[in-house]
């Protein structure tokens, strides 16, 4: 979250969206897309084996990662801010999502034990606020990204999921070093510099703000660094007035903007073969509907098996969010729906692996 259709659409041109979120070719009545089928094959268990395991993707092979942001914007140490999320909620996260820039090495001290938990780290990392997307692609934080290389094989073996530049879309200018372009060529840059230096452990994350405004620009599309550098790719919607329950959320349209078909959709048919992270996601509070929080939290335990390709639910929770209180433990039935999401059987039968 901040305090502040070109190709992607072409490739949607001719698909009948049905009812329920498919896509032209889908089972209305399992929202699953013959297109994933790519995508299940990589994470279908092996015959005879009934527990769950992980991907060297960390895709886990059944259900999805239950993660948080949390307490952000509180000034709460890390260590202490996911401890008290795990007692609000009831149970250990798989991920927990932190955010860097610049210069700054991660993981941290306190980043490294929040890993023992064992939990994923999600690190959210800003290369450059200095210079143009551009510059960063010819080289401008080269030893900037070279000490993080060196910082992170001395001290981190362990896998995690890094995201570079998370939405992206309202920071692209034109003619600026700031186009969509630029932006694919820095996501590019930066991610094969860090894997030259060694740097193996990262699972890469291609994070789109997830808002049909955005998704409908004509260089939309140019974003994309490619299937070789993105293991994973993610969107950052918010349940705002617009949105009623979970599938809302992962697919949101607008009528001003006809053409998206929201970004489940989107993403069905544009990466068949990648696992989706919703990598931050949250319900504000509406003061006309003290009872949203919880309906919308019930929500997503009843519609989350109809969106198979999702492996991953992060969830952004803070006091102070840009636009309102995301904190998911504002009133007893939103704890309790909440509570009760988290220790639903899509996200229990996973183990993070242990170094």
């Amino acid at each position: 979250m901040r305090r502040n259709g070109g190709a992607g659409l072409a490739a949607l041109a001719g698909l009948a969206v049905l009812a329920g979120g498919c896509l032209a070719g889908c089972s209305a009545a399992s929202g699953t897309s013959r297109g994933v089928g790519t995508f299940l094959d990589q994470t279908r268990k092996t015959p005879g084996v009934t527990s769950c395991a992980v991907t060297d993707k960390l895709i886990p092979t059944c259900g999805a990662w239950w993660g948080i942001a949390p307490d952000v914007f509180s000034g709460r140490g890390p260590v202490q801010a996911v401890e008290m999320a795990e007692r609000r909620m009831g149970r250990r996260a798989d991920i927990v999502h932190v955010y860097h820039r610049g210069g700054e090495l991660f993981p941290t001290p306190q980043e490294r034990l929040i890993a023992r938990g064992p939990r994923l780290l999600l690190i959210n990392w800003k290369p450059s606020l200095e210079h143009s997307w551009a510059d960063v692609a010819r080289g401008a934080v080269d030893t900037r990204i070279d000490t993080l290389a060196d910082h992170i094989n001395r001290t981190f073996p362990g896998r995690f999921f890094l995201t570079i530049h998370h939405e992206p879309e309202d920071d692209v200018r034109a003619g600026s070093g700031f186009s969509a372009n630029d932006y694919a060529a820095m996501y590019r840059h930066v991610v094969t510099r860090l894997r030259s230096r060694g740097v193996d452990n990262a699972v890469t994350v291609m994070t789109y703000m997830g808002a049909p405004n955005w998704a409908s620009k004509p260089w939309f599309d140019e974003l994309y660094p490619g299937d070789d550098v993105v293991d994973w790719v993610a969107i950052d919607p918010y349940a705002d007035d617009r949105v009623s329950d979970f599938a809302g959320l992962v697919n949101k349209t607008r009528p001003d903007y006809p053409r998206w078909p929201g970004f489940y959709r989107w993403m069905q048919a544009r990466f068949p073969a990648k696992p989706i992270m919703i990598a931050e996601w949250g319900a504000f509070e509406r003061s006309r509907d003290p009872r949203f929080k919880r309906d919308f939290f019930s929500s997503v335990a009843r519609q989350i098996d109809n969106y198979p390709q999702i492996k991953a639910l992060v969830y952004f929770d803070s006091p102070v969010a840009p636009r309102g209180d995301t904190r998911f433990d504002t009133t007893p039935g939103a704890t309790k729906a909440f509570s009760d999401l988290a220790r639903e059987r899509e996200f229990s039968g996973t183990r993070v692996p242990t170094r």
